[in-house]
């Protein structure tokens, strides 16, 4: 045998790679997607894989045109087109976690797509805005006791940082350093910053709506001094160690939307932070300084609360008619 025929032969006795190095770096792995977006993924490839079964097709791999056919259906039976695009992530995820070829990178399964958006359009439906006077009046209707101490806080702090559901909810004692002004508020990880790099925004004091002193209030009387700001308060009044969820802040803001006599499905977690910027933009603050504390990346979705704010003032055909 030659030398090189010596180097190019396969090796096969090569002691393989411990399981602890091997699990080491599968969690790394797992920690690529945050875990609601995992678990967001899980649901909706179960949901691909269930309809697959139900024709007698292959789920992964999927061919494109079994693909293509599933949005098509999903499409029929209402879905709109955000929650397709969602699923499509889901199902190009599982196949690249089984080293195939996404189905998804079909110009077929493309072009279904966005003859989906066409057809049905493609505008997302936005939760209504809990501007400035609604987030203080929901304040003002919490009720005595540890719950409505904790939701008020919850509900001012949450419009005053525009925070998102997943960053309100992560909150820790820690991350908050009260200064004259107000609250330094660290924000450890983010939609927009999976890898941690942390954000620091500025909670202004107020006045009968004060978030700082809610927030001192919730915690003196939950006598939370570490771990997680918000947790969920057990009958009798006891406080337990977790967290809340995210889906536990949006069934808040529309409980007390119901209760101000609004509709509460037209309101969601995300209508603290479209408050905060709505409310924000109508009383003329600059895009730049909304940004300070939205954390916005894109500046187009940022100005759209500016435009919404300034539909009506200096209008082209104001006195025209």
């Amino acid at each position: 045998m030659n030398a090189l025929a010596t180097i190019i032969q396969p090796v096969t006795n090569l002691p393989t790679l411990p399981i602890a190095d091997i699990e080491r770096a599968a969690d790394y792995a797992r920690a690529e997607k945050a875990p609601s977006t995992r678990s967001g993924y899980r649901s909706d490839f179960a949901l691909f894989r269930a309809w697959c079964l139900s024709r007698g097709v292959d789920e992964l791999p999927a061919s494109p045109e079994t693909v293509a056919g599933y949005f098509a259906a999903m499409a029929e039976a209402g879905l709109r087109p955000s929650t397709i695009g969602r699923r499509c992530s889901a199902i190009r995820y599982a196949h690249k976690l089984a080293d195939l070829e996404p189905p998804t990178n079909s110009e077929a399964v493309k072009a279904t797509v966005r003859g989906i958006r066409r057809t049905v359009g493609a505008a997302p439906k936005r939760k209504a805005p809990a501007v400035a006077e609604i987030a203080r009046a929901m304040a003002a209707i919490a009720p005595d006791g540890l719950k409505g101490l904790r939701d008020r806080a919850l509900l001012l702090l949450g419009f005053a940082g525009a925070f998102r559901r997943s960053e309100l909810v992560a909150l820790d004692v820690a991350d908050l350093e009260e200064t004259d002004d107000g609250y330094r508020v660290t924000i450890r990880r983010s939609k927009t910053d999976q890898e941690g790099i942390g954000a620091t925004i500025a909670i202004i004091r107020g006045g009968t709506c004060c978030p700082v002193r809610a927030v001192k209030k919730w915690m003196e009387a939950a006598r939370i001094s570490e771990g997680p700001i918000f947790r969920p308060v057990a009958k009798g009044g006891r406080i337990r160690a977790s967290r809340l969820t995210g889906r536990s802040v949006c069934d808040l803001v529309k409980a007390y939307a119901g209760k101000l006599g609004l509709n509460g499905a037209d309101f969601g977690a995300h209508s603290l932070r479209a408050g905060f910027l709505t409310s924000a933009a109508r009383r003329g603050a600059s895009v730049f300084k909304m940004r300070d504390v939205s954390r916005h990346k894109s500046m187009d979705v940022l100005q759209s609360y500016v435009r919404d704010a300034d539909l009506f003032r200096d209008h082209a055909g104001a006195g025209l008619l």
